[in-house]
């Protein structure tokens, strides 16, 4: 984050753009200076003339000199870039809050557990601990998607599959889908994990945290170990504004991602 004005966007000029879904983008931007951001962590991305929104990159970390945005075209910022082109200019404001405790999660068993547009930042989460698999005892990744055209990264998934166990679902299939169909939570039945030993990161829609969380409690998960990253209307980014307000928590400041133990007890979490 810069240093001495942090409503001060860093330039950033679009290197490339990815088409992942009918309705959603990756934009490759070549910031004018390195943004060093730890995985779950969000940004501000300032579009000229139209405002800005918080995402979290889908990149790793580890590159410093790039950064992906993946970006679901759904207001009126998010609209504006879907039309933006190659070589166009942004801002960067950021990084801010805290992202996943890496560190704590070294020799455990580690279920991912993503939906929707959650697979972006999970993204960044897999491209971290690729970096030093061999420091855990295993990662479990199950997504659920609405669609098969709905599957994001779809090249990149069938390269995740050789590394770790790798398991999806979508709500409603096709003649080409061979994989399962039903909502996210029916991928974690009958779940071969040491309970005793695991740690579980969930990313997607608030409605489906929601039910992974009580379908994760039920299996047996206890609430220090189920980390959520939150969404809420980040705005100003340091806990000024107030917008992103969770019970005595500011999302900004001190998430996105929080243990279900810190916020189980807030009225209307998944509002």
């Amino acid at each position: 984050m810069n240093g001495k004005n942090p409503y001060f966007p860093t330039a950033a000029v679009i290197e490339s753009i990815i088409d992942e879904t009918p309705t959603i983008k990756t934009f490759v931007l070549n910031p004018q200076e390195e943004v060093d951001f730890t995985t779950g962590q969000f940004i501000e991305l300032t579009v000229p003339g139209f405002g800005e929104a918080p995402f979290t990159p889908s990149s790793s970390p580890r590159v410093k000199e790039k950064l992906d945005v993946t970006v679901m075209k759904t207001g009126r910022v998010t609209s504006h870039l879907h039309t933006m082109r190659v070589k166009d200019s942004l801002g960067i404001r950021g990084p801010f809050g805290l992202g996943y405790p890496l560190a704590d999660f070294k020799g455990k068993e580690l279920l991912i557990l993503g939906g929707g547009c959650g697979l972006a930042p999970l993204r960044s989460l897999l491209l971290a601990l690729f970096d030093s698999i061999d420091d855990y005892r295993r990662i479990i990744f199950k997504y659920g998607a609405r669609t098969p055209e709905d599957i994001m990264y779809k090249q990149e998934v069938k390269e995740w599959s050789e590394r770790i166990d790798v398991e999806f679902t979508v709500d409603e299939g096709n003649r080409e889908w061979k994989g399962k169909v039903g909502v996210v939570t029916t991928l974690l039945d009958n779940i071969d994990l040491d309970l005793l030993n695991s740690v579980v990161i969930v990313c997607g829609p608030p409605v489906m945290m929601k039910f992974a969380t009580l379908k994760l409690l039920e299996i047996g998960f206890k609430p220090p170990e189920i980390y959520l990253s939150m969404e809420k209307n980040m705005s100003c980014g340091i806990g000024k504004c107030g917008h992103c307000r969770l019970g005595k928590y500011y999302v900004c400041k001190d998430g996105p991602v929080f243990k279900y133990e810190q916020i189980k007890d807030i009225p209307d979490i998944w509002a």
